[in-house]
Protein backbone atom coordinates (compact mmCIF):
# COMPACT_ATOMS: atom_id res chain seq x y z
CA UNK A 1 0.00 0.00 0.00
CA UNK A 2 1.12 3.30 -0.67
CA UNK A 3 0.71 4.52 2.93
CA UNK A 4 3.45 2.42 3.52
CA UNK A 5 5.94 3.60 1.16
CA UNK A 6 7.41 6.30 3.02
CA UNK A 7 10.17 8.34 2.10
CA UNK A 8 11.80 11.84 3.46
CA UNK A 9 13.89 12.53 0.24
CA UNK A 10 13.27 12.39 -3.18
CA UNK A 11 13.78 8.95 -5.44
CA UNK A 12 15.63 8.22 -8.26
CA UNK A 13 13.88 6.70 -11.78
CA UNK A 14 15.79 4.73 -13.99
CA UNK A 15 13.22 4.17 -16.93
CA UNK A 16 13.49 0.94 -19.40
CA UNK A 17 11.38 2.40 -21.83
CA UNK A 18 12.58 4.39 -25.30
CA UNK A 19 13.52 6.99 -23.15
CA UNK A 20 16.61 4.83 -21.69
CA UNK A 21 20.02 5.80 -23.25
CA UNK A 22 21.54 2.45 -22.34
CA UNK A 23 19.31 -0.35 -20.62
CA UNK A 24 21.94 -2.38 -20.55
CA UNK A 25 24.16 -0.47 -18.43
CA UNK A 26 20.86 0.11 -16.19
CA UNK A 27 20.89 -3.54 -14.81
CA UNK A 28 24.80 -2.63 -14.07
CA UNK A 29 23.44 0.17 -11.61
CA UNK A 30 20.84 -0.95 -9.99
CA UNK A 31 23.51 -4.16 -9.18
CA UNK A 32 25.74 -1.42 -7.46
CA UNK A 33 23.27 0.16 -5.88
CA UNK A 34 22.42 -3.01 -4.58
CA UNK A 35 26.56 -4.05 -3.75
CA UNK A 36 26.37 -0.60 -1.63
CA UNK A 37 23.46 -1.66 0.28
CA UNK A 38 21.02 -0.35 -0.65
CA UNK A 39 17.24 -1.61 -2.23
CA UNK A 40 15.75 -1.41 -5.29
CA UNK A 41 12.67 -1.45 -6.81
CA UNK A 42 11.92 -3.20 -9.47
CA UNK A 43 8.77 -1.35 -11.37
CA UNK A 44 7.25 -4.69 -13.79
CA UNK A 45 5.60 -3.63 -17.02
CA UNK A 46 5.81 -0.13 -15.62
CA UNK A 47 7.91 2.02 -18.63
CA UNK A 48 9.64 -1.23 -19.49
CA UNK A 49 10.42 -2.81 -16.28
CA UNK A 50 11.97 0.52 -14.39
CA UNK A 51 13.77 0.68 -11.51
CA UNK A 52 13.49 2.77 -8.49
CA UNK A 53 15.98 3.37 -5.87
CA UNK A 54 15.98 6.43 -2.63
CA UNK A 55 17.87 9.54 -3.99
CA UNK A 56 21.26 9.25 -3.32
CA UNK A 57 23.82 12.02 -4.65
CA UNK A 58 26.77 9.17 -5.48
CA UNK A 59 23.43 7.48 -7.56
CA UNK A 60 22.92 9.87 -9.64
CA UNK A 61 26.60 10.76 -10.53
CA UNK A 62 27.26 7.03 -10.93
CA UNK A 63 24.51 7.18 -13.41
CA UNK A 64 26.06 10.09 -15.20
CA UNK A 65 29.14 8.74 -15.26
CA UNK A 66 28.07 5.15 -16.82
CA UNK A 67 25.68 7.19 -19.41
CA UNK A 68 22.78 5.94 -18.08
CA UNK A 69 19.54 7.51 -17.92
CA UNK A 70 17.28 8.70 -15.35
CA UNK A 71 14.86 11.13 -13.66
CA UNK A 72 14.32 12.50 -10.17
CA UNK A 73 10.98 12.41 -8.82
CA UNK A 74 9.50 14.38 -6.12
CA UNK A 75 7.86 11.69 -3.23
CA UNK A 76 4.29 13.09 -4.88
CA UNK A 77 5.27 11.41 -7.65
CA UNK A 78 6.77 8.15 -6.17
CA UNK A 79 3.15 7.71 -4.28
CA UNK A 80 1.47 7.89 -7.78
CA UNK A 81 3.73 5.16 -9.24
CA UNK A 82 3.22 3.05 -6.15
CA UNK A 83 -0.35 3.63 -6.46
CA UNK A 84 -0.55 3.04 -10.23
CA UNK A 85 1.79 -0.25 -10.30
CA UNK A 86 -0.55 -1.37 -7.35
CA UNK A 87 -3.82 -1.16 -8.85
CA UNK A 88 -5.34 -4.62 -9.40
CA UNK A 89 -7.21 -3.89 -12.96
CA UNK A 90 -3.34 -2.90 -14.24
CA UNK A 91 -0.89 -5.58 -15.24
CA UNK A 92 2.09 -4.22 -12.89
CA UNK A 93 3.71 -4.69 -9.65
CA UNK A 94 6.51 -3.62 -7.92
CA UNK A 95 9.19 -6.38 -6.64
CA UNK A 96 11.67 -5.16 -3.92
CA UNK A 97 15.36 -6.00 -4.37
CA UNK A 98 16.82 -6.65 -1.62
CA UNK A 99 20.53 -7.94 -2.04
CA UNK A 100 23.20 -8.53 -5.03
CA UNK A 101 23.78 -11.93 -5.50
CA UNK A 102 27.27 -13.69 -5.95
CA UNK A 103 27.54 -14.20 -9.40
CA UNK A 104 29.39 -17.05 -11.31
CA UNK A 105 30.56 -18.07 -14.81
CA UNK A 106 31.32 -21.05 -16.28
CA UNK A 107 34.07 -21.33 -18.39
CA UNK A 108 37.31 -22.42 -19.44
CA UNK A 109 40.47 -21.22 -18.53
CA UNK A 110 42.47 -21.72 -21.54
CA UNK A 111 41.41 -19.13 -24.85
CA UNK A 112 39.32 -20.72 -27.34
CA UNK A 113 37.82 -18.80 -30.80
CA UNK A 114 34.67 -17.34 -29.60
CA UNK A 115 32.93 -15.30 -27.17
CA UNK A 116 30.51 -15.64 -24.76
CA UNK A 117 27.03 -13.44 -24.84
CA UNK A 118 26.88 -13.67 -20.76
CA UNK A 119 30.41 -12.75 -19.86
CA UNK A 120 30.37 -9.53 -22.68
CA UNK A 121 27.34 -8.00 -21.10
CA UNK A 122 28.49 -8.77 -17.77
CA UNK A 123 31.69 -6.93 -18.32
CA UNK A 124 29.35 -4.10 -20.04
CA UNK A 125 27.28 -3.78 -17.50
CA UNK A 126 30.05 -3.44 -14.56
CA UNK A 127 28.38 -6.24 -13.24
CA UNK A 128 31.33 -8.17 -11.03
CA UNK A 129 31.56 -12.09 -11.49
CA UNK A 130 34.13 -15.13 -10.77
CA UNK A 131 35.05 -17.42 -13.24
CA UNK A 132 34.64 -21.01 -12.37
CA UNK A 133 35.34 -24.16 -14.23
CA UNK A 134 36.11 -27.97 -13.95
CA UNK A 135 38.32 -28.20 -11.22
CA UNK A 136 36.78 -25.17 -8.89
CA UNK A 137 32.88 -26.80 -9.19
CA UNK A 138 34.59 -30.41 -8.54
CA UNK A 139 36.54 -28.83 -5.39
CA UNK A 140 33.19 -27.67 -4.10
CA UNK A 141 33.42 -23.81 -4.56
CA UNK A 142 29.74 -23.79 -6.44
CA UNK A 143 28.22 -23.45 -3.28
CA UNK A 144 29.64 -20.13 -2.09
CA UNK A 145 27.39 -18.36 -4.99
CA UNK A 146 24.03 -17.63 -5.49
CA UNK A 147 23.72 -17.71 -9.36
CA UNK A 148 25.85 -19.67 -12.26
CA UNK A 149 26.08 -19.29 -15.95
CA UNK A 150 26.98 -21.74 -17.97
CA UNK A 151 29.51 -20.61 -20.97
CA UNK A 152 29.26 -22.19 -24.29
CA UNK A 153 29.90 -26.18 -23.18
CA UNK A 154 29.69 -29.51 -24.34
CA UNK A 155 28.88 -31.56 -20.88
CA UNK A 156 28.94 -35.04 -22.95
CA UNK A 157 32.69 -34.74 -23.00
CA UNK A 158 32.52 -34.64 -27.16
CA UNK A 159 34.16 -31.52 -27.56
CA UNK A 160 31.33 -29.23 -28.91
CA UNK A 161 31.42 -31.85 -31.42
CA UNK A 162 33.72 -29.84 -33.41
CA UNK A 163 35.98 -32.84 -34.64
CA UNK A 164 34.29 -32.66 -37.97
CA UNK A 165 35.08 -29.36 -38.78
CA UNK A 166 38.20 -28.55 -36.90
CA UNK A 167 40.12 -31.29 -35.71
CA UNK A 168 43.35 -30.50 -37.67
CA UNK A 169 43.13 -26.74 -36.19
CA UNK A 170 45.60 -26.05 -33.44
CA UNK A 171 43.07 -25.04 -30.78
CA UNK A 172 40.54 -27.43 -31.10
CA UNK A 173 43.88 -30.08 -30.44
CA UNK A 174 45.09 -27.90 -27.74
CA UNK A 175 41.41 -28.28 -26.15
CA UNK A 176 41.90 -31.64 -25.97
CA UNK A 177 44.86 -31.69 -24.44
CA UNK A 178 43.48 -29.68 -21.86
CA UNK A 179 40.27 -31.16 -20.77
CA UNK A 180 42.14 -34.78 -20.56
CA UNK A 181 45.18 -33.85 -18.48
CA UNK A 182 42.35 -31.59 -16.34
CA UNK A 183 40.15 -34.71 -16.09
CA UNK A 184 42.96 -37.05 -15.10
CA UNK A 185 44.38 -34.68 -12.08
CA UNK A 186 40.97 -35.03 -10.88
CA UNK A 187 40.76 -38.79 -10.81
CA UNK A 188 38.37 -39.32 -14.05
CA UNK A 189 39.38 -41.80 -16.49
CA UNK A 190 37.47 -40.06 -19.28
CA UNK A 191 36.31 -36.17 -19.76
CA UNK A 192 32.81 -37.31 -20.50
CA UNK A 193 32.95 -38.93 -17.23
CA UNK A 194 34.81 -35.05 -15.50
CA UNK A 195 31.62 -33.14 -17.37
CA UNK A 196 29.28 -35.50 -15.82
CA UNK A 197 30.75 -34.70 -12.49
CA UNK A 198 30.54 -31.59 -13.23
CA UNK A 199 26.63 -31.71 -14.22
CA UNK A 200 25.75 -33.44 -11.32
CA UNK A 201 27.59 -30.57 -9.24
CA UNK A 202 25.30 -27.91 -11.02
CA UNK A 203 22.17 -30.17 -11.16
CA UNK A 204 22.71 -30.39 -6.97
CA UNK A 205 23.57 -26.67 -6.26
CA UNK A 206 20.43 -25.66 -8.26
CA UNK A 207 18.49 -28.33 -6.25
CA UNK A 208 19.51 -26.70 -2.84
CA UNK A 209 18.50 -22.91 -4.02
CA UNK A 210 20.79 -22.01 -6.36
CA UNK A 211 19.86 -20.05 -9.67
CA UNK A 212 20.92 -21.54 -13.40
CA UNK A 213 21.31 -19.03 -16.45
CA UNK A 214 22.71 -21.20 -19.50
CA UNK A 215 22.84 -20.36 -23.36
CA UNK A 216 23.66 -22.17 -26.89
CA UNK A 217 24.87 -25.77 -26.27
CA UNK A 218 25.08 -25.29 -22.14
CA UNK A 219 21.54 -25.90 -22.50
CA UNK A 220 20.75 -28.97 -23.94
CA UNK A 221 24.27 -30.78 -23.61
CA UNK A 222 23.86 -30.33 -19.73
CA UNK A 223 20.09 -32.44 -19.71
CA UNK A 224 22.18 -35.03 -22.04
CA UNK A 225 24.48 -35.41 -19.91
CA UNK A 226 22.58 -36.05 -17.12
CA UNK A 227 20.39 -38.23 -19.28
CA UNK A 228 23.29 -40.52 -20.38
CA UNK A 229 24.91 -40.96 -16.88
CA UNK A 230 24.38 -44.61 -17.03
CA UNK A 231 25.49 -45.38 -20.76
CA UNK A 232 28.58 -44.10 -23.49
CA UNK A 233 27.53 -41.98 -25.59
CA UNK A 234 30.98 -41.00 -27.18
CA UNK A 235 32.36 -42.91 -29.88
CA UNK A 236 36.03 -43.21 -30.05
CA UNK A 237 37.37 -40.01 -31.61
CA UNK A 238 36.14 -38.53 -28.91
CA UNK A 239 37.40 -40.99 -25.42
CA UNK A 240 39.24 -43.84 -27.16
CA UNK A 241 36.50 -46.20 -26.78
CA UNK A 242 33.16 -46.76 -28.96
CA UNK A 243 29.74 -45.83 -27.78
CA UNK A 244 27.14 -48.25 -26.32
CA UNK A 245 25.17 -49.83 -29.11
CA UNK A 246 22.27 -49.75 -26.42
CA UNK A 247 22.57 -45.73 -25.47
CA UNK A 248 19.30 -44.24 -26.71
CA UNK A 249 17.24 -46.95 -24.73
CA UNK A 250 19.45 -46.29 -21.87
CA UNK A 251 18.78 -42.62 -21.44
CA UNK A 252 17.24 -41.66 -18.45
CA UNK A 253 14.30 -38.74 -18.89
CA UNK A 254 13.99 -38.84 -15.38
CA UNK A 255 17.40 -36.94 -14.61
CA UNK A 256 16.59 -34.07 -16.72
CA UNK A 257 15.81 -30.62 -15.99
CA UNK A 258 13.98 -29.34 -19.41
CA UNK A 259 13.94 -32.25 -22.22
CA UNK A 260 12.75 -35.37 -22.54
CA UNK A 261 12.00 -38.56 -25.26
CA UNK A 262 15.26 -37.11 -27.28
CA UNK A 263 16.83 -39.18 -29.69
CA UNK A 264 20.92 -38.44 -29.84
CA UNK A 265 22.83 -37.53 -33.09
CA UNK A 266 25.94 -40.05 -32.59
CA UNK A 267 27.10 -38.63 -36.58
CA UNK A 268 30.72 -37.44 -35.15
CA UNK A 269 30.90 -35.12 -37.95
CA UNK A 270 27.71 -34.13 -37.14
CA UNK A 271 27.42 -30.58 -35.75
CA UNK A 272 24.18 -31.78 -33.31
CA UNK A 273 23.66 -33.63 -30.39
CA UNK A 274 20.06 -34.48 -30.33
CA UNK A 275 16.82 -33.49 -32.19
CA UNK A 276 15.77 -31.29 -28.79
CA UNK A 277 17.56 -28.62 -31.46
CA UNK A 278 16.33 -27.11 -34.28
CA UNK A 279 19.16 -25.67 -35.96
CA UNK A 280 19.10 -28.36 -39.22
CA UNK A 281 15.32 -28.21 -39.62
CA UNK A 282 14.58 -24.33 -39.87
CA UNK A 283 16.59 -23.78 -42.98
CA UNK A 284 13.13 -22.33 -44.58
CA UNK A 285 13.69 -19.45 -42.00
CA UNK A 286 14.85 -16.50 -43.63
CA UNK A 287 17.13 -14.23 -41.76
CA UNK A 288 14.35 -11.14 -42.21
CA UNK A 289 11.37 -13.26 -40.76
CA UNK A 290 13.58 -14.53 -37.86
CA UNK A 291 11.75 -13.40 -34.35
CA UNK A 292 10.71 -14.64 -31.54
CA UNK A 293 8.26 -13.42 -29.26
CA UNK A 294 7.79 -12.76 -25.54
CA UNK A 295 4.75 -14.10 -23.95
CA UNK A 296 2.75 -11.58 -21.63
CA UNK A 297 2.19 -12.86 -18.03
CA UNK A 298 0.25 -11.72 -15.27
CA UNK A 299 2.54 -8.88 -13.17
CA UNK A 300 0.90 -9.68 -9.72
CA UNK A 301 -0.04 -13.33 -10.14
CA UNK A 302 3.36 -14.76 -12.43
CA UNK A 303 5.94 -12.81 -10.92
CA UNK A 304 9.22 -15.25 -11.59
CA UNK A 305 8.21 -15.19 -15.59
CA UNK A 306 7.28 -11.72 -15.38
CA UNK A 307 10.89 -10.69 -14.25
CA UNK A 308 12.64 -12.52 -16.47
CA UNK A 309 10.58 -11.20 -19.66
CA UNK A 310 10.88 -7.73 -18.98
CA UNK A 311 11.86 -5.56 -22.13
CA UNK A 312 11.31 -2.46 -23.84
CA UNK A 313 10.35 -4.85 -26.66
CA UNK A 314 8.02 -7.88 -27.26
CA UNK A 315 9.51 -9.28 -30.52
CA UNK A 316 13.10 -9.72 -30.08
CA UNK A 317 15.53 -10.66 -33.23
CA UNK A 318 16.17 -14.26 -33.59
CA UNK A 319 20.13 -15.16 -33.46
CA UNK A 320 21.64 -18.90 -34.24
CA UNK A 321 24.30 -20.63 -32.04
CA UNK A 322 25.35 -24.49 -31.62
CA UNK A 323 21.85 -24.71 -30.26
CA UNK A 324 20.01 -22.25 -31.66
CA UNK A 325 16.18 -22.87 -29.97
CA UNK A 326 14.29 -26.05 -28.58
CA UNK A 327 11.79 -28.36 -30.16
CA UNK A 328 8.88 -28.12 -28.15
CA UNK A 329 8.00 -31.39 -28.71
CA UNK A 330 10.42 -32.57 -26.92
CA UNK A 331 9.95 -30.13 -23.46
CA UNK A 332 8.88 -31.52 -20.10
CA UNK A 333 5.39 -30.83 -19.31
CA UNK A 334 6.43 -28.67 -16.43
CA UNK A 335 8.43 -26.39 -18.56
CA UNK A 336 7.37 -22.63 -19.11
CA UNK A 337 7.39 -21.11 -22.34
CA UNK A 338 8.58 -17.56 -22.00
CA UNK A 339 9.44 -17.17 -25.74
CA UNK A 340 8.72 -18.89 -28.90
CA UNK A 341 8.37 -18.94 -32.60
CA UNK A 342 5.35 -20.53 -33.36
CA UNK A 343 5.65 -21.11 -36.95
CA UNK A 344 8.27 -23.32 -36.30
CA UNK A 345 7.72 -24.91 -32.78
CA UNK A 346 10.46 -23.90 -30.86
CA UNK A 347 10.94 -22.47 -27.99
CA UNK A 348 14.29 -19.51 -27.38
CA UNK A 349 13.54 -18.80 -23.68
CA UNK A 350 12.32 -21.34 -21.45
CA UNK A 351 12.24 -21.44 -17.36
CA UNK A 352 11.71 -24.01 -15.02
CA UNK A 353 12.26 -25.20 -11.36
CA UNK A 354 14.46 -27.43 -9.80
CA UNK A 355 14.31 -28.57 -6.02
CA UNK A 356 14.53 -25.55 -4.44
CA UNK A 357 16.47 -23.34 -7.00
CA UNK A 358 15.61 -22.58 -10.52
CA UNK A 359 16.99 -22.33 -14.09
CA UNK A 360 16.57 -20.49 -17.29
CA UNK A 361 17.81 -22.40 -20.78
CA UNK A 362 17.88 -19.69 -23.60
CA UNK A 363 18.96 -20.49 -27.07
CA UNK A 364 21.57 -19.10 -29.62
CA UNK A 365 24.78 -17.64 -28.78
CA UNK A 366 25.10 -14.00 -29.16
CA UNK A 367 21.89 -12.06 -29.74
CA UNK A 368 23.67 -9.38 -31.31
CA UNK A 369 25.72 -11.37 -33.83
CA UNK A 370 23.18 -13.33 -36.26
CA UNK A 371 25.55 -16.22 -37.14
CA UNK A 372 28.78 -16.00 -34.89
CA UNK A 373 31.05 -17.74 -36.70
CA UNK A 374 34.70 -19.10 -34.82
CA UNK A 375 37.27 -17.05 -34.82
CA UNK A 376 35.36 -14.16 -35.39
CA UNK A 377 35.78 -11.16 -33.38
CA UNK A 378 33.25 -10.33 -30.14
CA UNK A 379 30.08 -7.75 -30.48
CA UNK A 380 30.79 -4.53 -29.39
CA UNK A 381 28.09 -3.96 -27.27
CA UNK A 382 28.67 0.29 -27.19
CA UNK A 383 26.78 -0.40 -30.24
CA UNK A 384 24.33 -2.32 -29.20
CA UNK A 385 23.35 -0.49 -25.69
CA UNK A 386 19.84 -1.03 -26.33
CA UNK A 387 19.65 -4.57 -27.24
CA UNK A 388 16.62 -6.37 -26.12
CA UNK A 389 18.12 -9.48 -26.98
CA UNK A 390 20.83 -8.57 -24.16
CA UNK A 391 18.57 -7.81 -21.80
CA UNK A 392 16.56 -10.97 -21.38
CA UNK A 393 20.22 -11.85 -20.25
CA UNK A 394 20.55 -9.18 -17.69
CA UNK A 395 17.06 -10.20 -16.27
CA UNK A 396 18.69 -13.15 -14.93
CA UNK A 397 21.05 -11.52 -13.24
CA UNK A 398 18.58 -9.47 -10.88
CA UNK A 399 16.32 -12.02 -10.88
CA UNK A 400 17.67 -14.03 -7.66
CA UNK A 401 18.44 -10.53 -5.58
CA UNK A 402 14.27 -9.99 -6.03
CA UNK A 403 12.82 -10.54 -2.10
CA UNK A 404 11.14 -13.72 -1.34
CA UNK A 405 7.73 -14.52 -0.61
CA UNK A 406 6.79 -16.47 2.57
CA UNK A 407 5.24 -19.69 2.05
CA UNK A 408 1.86 -20.63 4.16
CA UNK A 409 2.47 -23.09 6.76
Amino acid sequence: MASAYKTKAASILIPMDEAQKDHLKSYGIAFWVLNNGEEVDWLLNYRGGSFMTKYATKIEEECKIRGVSYEVLADAMVVNIINEVSDPSVNMDLVKLEKAPKMAVYSPKNKLPWDDAVTLVLKYAEIPYDVLYDEEIIQGELPKYDWLHLHHEDFTGQYSKFYGTFRYSQWYNDDVKIQEATAHRLGYKKVSQMKLAVATRIRDFCAGGGFLFAMCSGTDTFDIALAAANTDICETMFDGDPADPDYQTKLDYTQTFAFQNFSLDMNPTSHQFSNIDVTSTRDRIDRSQDFFTLFDFSAKWDVVPSMLTQNHDKVIKGFMGLTTAFNEKMLKPNVLILGEMKINNEARYIHGEYGKGQWTFYGGHDPEDYQHQVGEPPTDLKLHPNSAGYRLILNNVLFPAAKKKKQKT
